[in-house]
């Protein structure tokens, strides 16, 4: 099976939360090896996870990340074509008085220019992006 969707960070710490999304983990189940994140998505989430002292909540986030995430999802980067795609997004946004948050925008221009349609809880976030593909697998 090919890479189909890029996850965002909101989609792949789902499985983490006191009480998960059953839709958002039935997705991630059912899309097994059609699933790829964005480089960046990975700092997010190792930053989230290294900011919090140690314990045992720290401890199942660093197994998440280093046992299902890393050996499992294909880490894509913010390469050149990324940064071209980004650039004219942003610049055609910022002139509508719309700029986007930065990392958002990075992340958009990774599923863009990759063809991958990108899987977040934050749908609104990713609506003025052109060309991107957007879908959100939370019911709850």
């Amino acid at each position: 099976m090919s890479v189909r969707y890029l996850l965002d960070t909101n989609v792949l710490s789902e499985p983490l939360r006191p009480q998960p999304d059953e839709h958002v983990l039935h997705m991630l189940e059912q899309h097994e090896g059609a699933l790829a994140t964005a480089t960046l998505v990975w700092h997010e989430l190792w930053f989230g996870c290294l900011r919090l002292p140690p314990s045992k909540r720290r401890h199942v986030i660093e197994r998440y990340l280093m046992e299902v995430v890393g050996p499992y999802i294909p880490l894509l980067p913010y390469d050149e074509r990324a940064a071209r795609w980004h650039a004219e997004e942003r610049a055609r946004l910022s002139q509508m008085g719309r700029t986007p948050p930065f990392v958002d925008g990075q992340i958009a221009a990774i599923a863009a220019v990759n063809g991958l349609i990108l899987v977040t809880r934050n749908v609104n976030d990713y609506s003025d992006f052109h060309e991107l593909h957007v879908e959100t697998w939370h019911v709850t």
